[in-house]
């Protein structure tokens, strides 16, 4: 049981993992939180509200959750909550620890700006830069906006705290807006262990997208390439695994591409799905606009299957080493002649499969929770301090 009187620390997300859009960013907040309560902090997700699931719940490895608002009220409610110190409870109090020591911004394009109402220690985790997304989520005036919000307007509110984000590609883009690069730590991505005895390779050919449903992860690519290679591979089938708002459009793309019963639309996979179709793939593919770092890549590399993906992608550079375990490609003419090459060399794909599993070993969860420990403590340190980077702790 976590100490009634250890720090505590408070997550600002618009999402959990439950959300319907919860994605790789959801996933490693909520590890990163789980490895803390390791380390004996109290720890609380703060996050909008959705579907039937409770407004307070503490889950099994300790954490916390709070949903509050919507998803765009959210950013209002942890401000709301904050100011009447009530972000966080537990099982020793019905209306929760107070004020945190401790806040971790997660800066999803839209910050929480909590260091305009907080005079606790922040830390600002940022997964990408999302100047590629704005122009296909929203329109060009919202898009400006929020535009400037990111990059101008968030910058200069956090310009004196620590930031994390997930990938070096992540790293070199936050400099670019202006951040100062010492005020940032890259903490990757774990990879989640390989689960159960591996299963066999499909005897067809197989691709595999796994992830959320929506614009900008381009999934309309992977649909296109298959259409294209269909003739000269027959047996070819591509599995679209997760949900997302965007399925119905992707379906009808399927069905004018002709090739409906080429396609296999799973929803929600659980792990043992995902477990077998990732060892069943011949190629996992990710055609998303931008990732922070491109989670699904390095776990299917984790089962041995070999990623294509884009270049400027952000974090997905980093996450493929290109030409050893999988490809990166600049364009779609050349995505589709990467997926085709790969297809066709079962020695080559074999080889990328080998090293894309040793790379992905690198990746663990308890190592990247010890190196984001390390910031929360110094970033603790500091707000008792008052040492540059953290705000002072008030007094009384």
């Amino acid at each position: 049981m976590t100490d009634a009187l250890a720090p505590h620390l408070v997550f600002l997300n618009w999402r959990d993992v439950r959300h319907p859009e919860g994605g790789g960013s959801e996933v490693y907040i909520e590890r990163m939180a789980a490895e803390l309560t390791t380390r004996g902090y109290r720890v609380t997700l703060f996050c909008q509200a959705h579907g039937s699931a409770p407004e307070r719940e503490v889950k099994t490895d300790g954490v916390a959750i709070v949903r509050r608002g919507g998803r765009h009220t959210v950013y209002l409610r942890a401000a709301i909550a904050y100011l009447a110190g009530v972000l966080g409870f537990g099982p020793l109090s019905r209306r929760g620890f107070g004020r945190p020591d401790l806040i971790v911004d997660v800066c999803n394009g839209l910050p929480f700006l909590s260091p305009l109402y907080s005079r606790r220690p922040v830390i600002t985790l940022v997964h990408h830069v999302h100047r590629e997304q704005w122009p296909v989520v929203f329109g060009p005036m919202m898009s400006r906006i929020g535009w400037w919000v990111e990059s101008r307007l968030a910058v200069r509110v956090y310009r004196h705290r620590r930031y994390v984000t997930v990938s070096p590609t992540s790293r070199r883009e936050l400099v670019e807006l202006g951040v100062d690069p010492e005020m940032i730590r890259v903490v990757h991505n774990g990879t989640p262990e390989v689960s159960g005895p591996p299963a066999p390779r499909s005897v067809n050919p197989s691709l595999l997208v796994l992830g959320r449903l929506v614009p900008h992860k381009r999934i309309e690519l992977a649909l296109r390439v298959t259409a294209l290679l269909s003739p000269e591979l027959p047996g070819l089938e591509l599995v679209v695994a997760g949900r997302g708002w965007w399925e119905d459009p992707l379906r009808e793309l399927a069905a004018d591409l002709g090739i409906e019963d080429r396609v296999r639309f799973t929803g929600f996979v659980s792990d043992e799905h995902k477990h077998e179709l990732l060892c069943r793939s011949w190629l996992s593919l990710m055609p998303s606009l931008k990732e922070g770092w491109g989670l699904t890549i390095v776990e299917a590399g984790a089962h041995g299957t070999p990623g294509v993906a884009f270049q400027s992608a952000g974090g997905v550079a980093d996450a493929i080493v290109d030409g050893e375990t999988g490809t990166l490609v600049h364009d779609e003419v050349d995505f589709l002649r990467a997926v085709r090459r790969l297809l066709r060399d079962p020695e080559r794909r074999a080889e990328m499969g080998v090293a894309a599993q040793k790379y992905a070993q690198q990746f663990t969860w308890a190592a990247s929770g010890e190196a984001f420990a390390a910031v929360v403590a110094e970033q603790l340190r500091a707000g008792a301090t008052g040492e540059p980077g953290a705000n002072p702790r008030p007094h009384g």
